[in-house]
């Protein structure tokens, strides 16, 4: 028999489920909890905002592909900790939050921090439970692990009243781990129907989203596409998928996507949407995307069939799964004409970012980065304007080496998550691409990064804008720049320098690159400050409720 309490159910669940660091704010709902992890050897990163520890978990899962634990008190510590849960549930990243409570006695009675967790959480949550008693504990963080890994991955909260915390309890023996659960396959009939669409095709694209780079599809994708002789793009979650260079990587899709991959999809017979759920900024207007194709849908969510684009036939189950039973039943040929026909297309809109050359300039700071911080390193971005600089030019090489937030877009995520890939992956470079707008979001996890002293180094582009707003005003309504420049601008290098990072400012270097190099050989944290036009856009841009094949180009605000 086990003599115990809730708190120290919870925390040896923690170290059974093989997590070995949690992040989060201690409070008065949760010092229990804190006092019985801190009795383990989990090691607790203490963040400077609960938001913050959200990312720093996410950076952790993204990276590991596990489950990973972040903790909050109840009241503002919990409501703090709702946008990192939302934007775990919208890109399929597993997390197990437990948040404190107010007593079971004082719940319904506006006590002091009392906040309805449980009911905030239910549309932003994958699943949710409010602990009621120290007994049922064991049950429900065994669930939370299973639920948060298994089928289409996604953030658990649950909710535990400081007196369950307290409550003493006897158990007859510690629960066996979560495992998680194999998802179902889809009917033979379907993979027949599914395989004849394919054979038949004769200009067919694979588009490949999160789910088919989280789940190890590459090697089936790849092996799909020499059979059907058809290029692989991928949507922003998707990237890394397949090497950057490899002949069968046409590149991103979509708002800032390549133009030649907008085209070509334009034309496609056959979409095989692959761990992808047709997101606006990929599709742009969803009724003109693809308009002559049959589409092939592959998700291990089935509520995401048909949900934004009708298919003709929809597939559910993991995604290396389901091509390995599709392939051994479609029949490899050549397609020269389509070959030739995408050949054409990358010739006549070919994408040629400015300044690739010059480490002054965005595109040319972050190519400098990535070949000096060599084809290992992680990379996290923040949301904006150097979200998709880095998209279209990180030279990704496998899945889950890009971190950025792509289905809610939050800024404030890059720094965070960089801390939480740091700590995932002892002694791998880490970038971290931010915009100033993004970064003063979450700033404060700076004295978290340099309390902790990991090699996480900033890539700062400051225009003192908020760039990617500016850039749709410019656009579109008429270039009123209302509430998007900031009057007073920091000075990014003295703040970290005040934190004890190594810094420098590009725009005070005679050898730009080998300042650069010299930031990123430093241990522990740097800052790289570059200074960029607040009117240099990114292009091509897809106007909001156009289709992807009516892109904005460079020096004319023209279609494509």
């Amino acid at each position: 028999m086990i003599e115990t309490t809730g708190a120290r159910i919870i925390a040896q669940s923690i170290v059974r489920h093989g997590i070995d660091v949690v992040t989060g704010i201690p409070g008065g709902a949760n010092l229990p909890l804190f006092d019985a992890i801190a009795e383990t050897p989990v090691r607790i990163v203490l963040a400077r905002h609960e938001q913050g520890a959200g990312f720093i978990s996410q950076g952790m899962a993204r990276v590991t592909g596990r489950p990973q634990v972040c903790l909050a008190t109840s009241g503002p510590g919990a409501m703090n900790l709702l946008t990192a849960i939302a934007d775990a549930k919208a890109d399929s990243v597993p997390l197990v939050c437990i948040t404190g409570q107010v007593p079971r006695g004082l719940i319904g009675t506006d006590a002091f921090q009392e906040v309805d967790v449980y009911g905030l959480t239910i549309p932003i949550a994958k699943h949710n439970m409010l602990a009621r008693r120290a007994s049922d504990l064991p049950r429900m963080m065994t669930e939370a692990f299973r639920i948060a890994a298994s089928g289409r991955p996604g953030p658990v909260v649950i909710d535990v009243p400081r007196d369950v915390q307290t409550e003493a309890v006897t158990l007859e023996a510690w629960p066996e781990p979560a495992r998680t659960e194999a998802s179902s396959m889809p009917h033979p009939a379907e993979l027949a129907k599914a395989a004849a669409l394919l054979a038949g095709s004769e200009r067919p694209v694979l588009l490949c989203g999160g789910g088919a780079a989280r789940g190890g599809a590459g090697a089936a994708v790849l092996a799909l596409a020499e059979a059907l002789d058809a290029p692989v793009v991928t949507t922003l979650m998707g990237l890394g998928l397949l090497p950057h260079d490899h002949p069968r990587n046409a590149g991103m899709v979509g708002m800032h996507g390549r133009p030649a991959v907008n085209h070509a999809l334009d034309g496609c017979d056959l979409l095989v949407a692959i761990g992808a759920r047709f997101d606006d900024r990929a599709t742009g207007d969803a009724k003109r995307f693809c308009p002559g194709a049959a589409v092939v849908h592959i998700d291990i969510d089935p509520a995401e069939h048909h949900k934004n684009r009708r298919a003709h036939v929809a597939l559910a189950g993991d995604a290396a799964r389901v091509l390995d039973a599709l392939l051994p039943l479609v029949p490899a040929r050549r397609r020269p004409d389509w070959d030739g026909h995408r050949a054409a297309l990358r010739r006549e809109h070919a994408f040629l970012p400015p300044g690739l050359g010059d480490p002054k300039s965005p595109y040319g700071m972050l190519v400098a980065a990535a070949e000096l911080l060599g084809p290992d390193a992680l990379v996290t971005t923040d949301v904006g304007q150097n979200q998709m600089r880095a998209a279209q030019v990180w030279p990704c090489r496998r899945p889950g080496r890009f971190l950025t937030s792509g289905g809610l877009g939050t800024m404030g995520f890059g720094l965070p998550a960089a801390i939480g890939a740091a700590l995932a992956a002892p002694g791998t470079p880490v970038a971290c691409v931010t915009g100033d707008g993004g970064l003063l979001m979450n700033i404060q996890e700076m004295a978290t990064l340099a309390e902790l002293g990991l090699p996480v180094k900033i890539l700062l582009m400051d225009n003192g804008v908020l760039g990617l707003v500016r850039q749709q005003q410019a656009f579109f309504v008429g270039g009123r720049y209302t509430a998007s420049t900031f009057g007073a601008r920091p000075d990014f290098p003295a703040l970290a320098a005040a934190f004890g990072m190594a810094c420098v400012d590009l725009d005070h270097c005679r050898d730009a690159r080998g300042a650069l190099a010299a930031a990123l050989r430093a241990p522990g944290p740097a800052l790289v400050r570059l200074a960029v036009d607040p009117d240099a856009h990114v292009y091509p841009m897809v106007p909001p409720g156009a289709a992807n094949n009516e892109m904005i180009l460079e020096g004319s605000h023209a279609k494509a």
